[in-house]
């Protein structure tokens, strides 16, 4: 009869597991640097994207009849309530369970994507002039896009694996709607915010790598089925939405290509749906990320 219990049995296989693979997190890592370069080729470099991002921002002026002026007031609190949420909600789950090496990493990671975007916005040279009239002062990433998305990306990366697909829906939600609220409140361009959830993407996926190899004995995948929070439906759900958003930009965007200088909101609109399919598109790359290197590890 074995004298082993099931947990020494689960702690000693965790500890022969080999290291979990770098080439997934790098691959993510360099995605998001490719899209980020990508964001600001497009959207400052050249005129059709300086044209779409402007009238974006000129039209969120519209926006902001429609939702009122006390309505856009409250949107500003979003990204530095986005911090306090996630403090606590990291604060929590360090003290309860323990996990000092995922706290410390992911709250690294938030500071320097903060870092980053700063670094960025003074590095950048201003707007070059392509024809189109804007502000030629630098404005990318978003600052403010950095803190909400960075503060969802902390909580993502220390709440253990059957929590994330939930948090990272919550998470990626949150960071969506205080992007569109710099658009509303005329803080930032859409592009702005893109460019801030790519630079929040690159250092989660530099995160997590550490995360996982320090937290072998709690980044273990149970399925899909053993939690709420864990459910498939999440990930669906944040695809489906991110879909959705990709083909109503696209429509909108070729109903008015004929009479671009007559919109009132078409560009708006637009660029609330380009900042919908990126946060949404790399929360869903997050979380497939993340639960597929955890269910690989714990199925050996």
């Amino acid at each position: 009869m074995s004298t082993h219990a099931p947990g020494s049995r689960r702690r000693s296989s965790l500890r022969r597991a080999a290291p979990i693979s770098a080439v997934p997190f790098v691959t993510g890592a360099l995605i998001s640097l490719a899209g980020l370069v990508a964001t600001y080729m497009f959207f400052v470099e050249s005129t059709t994207g300086q044209f779409m991002d402007e009238s974006a921002l000129v039209q969120a002026k519209v926006a902001q009849r429609f939702i009122g002026l006390p309505a856009a007031g409250v949107l500003d609190f979003l990204p530095a309530t986005s911090v306090i949420i996630a403090a606590l909600v990291v604060l929590f789950v360090t003290l309860l369970r323990r996990r000092w090496k995922a706290a410390g990493i992911a709250l690294a990671a938030m500071a320097a994507a903060n870092l980053t975007s700063q670094l960025i916005k003074l590095g950048l040279p201003d707007r070059p002039f392509v024809g189109v009239q804007t502000l030629s002062l630098n404005s990318l990433p978003s600052g403010h896009s950095t803190l909400a998305a960075s503060a969802a990306a902390a909580v993502f990366l220390v709440v253990s694996p059957r929590w994330r697909p939930a948090a990272a829906f919550v998470g990626g939600s949150y960071a969506v709607v205080a992007g569109i609220a710099t658009l509303i409140n005329q803080w930032h361009r859409p592009a702005d915010v893109v460019a801030a959830f790519f630079v929040v993407a690159f250092w989660t996926c530099a995160a997590a790598l550490p995360v996982m190899r320090t937290g072998r004995s709690w980044n273990v995948w149970l399925g899909s089925g053993r939690h709420w929070a864990s459910r498939r439906w999440w990930t669906g759900l944040a695809a489906l939405v991110a879909i959705i958003a990709a083909v109503s930009t696209a429509l909108v965007l070729r109903a008015v290509s004929s009479h671009a200088h007559d919109s009132i909101i078409s560009f708006f609109a637009a660029g609330v749906g380009l900042i919908v399919v990126a946060g949404y598109g790399l929360t869903v790359l997050g979380t497939l990320l993340l639960t597929q290197q955890v269910r690989r590890r714990s199925s050996r």
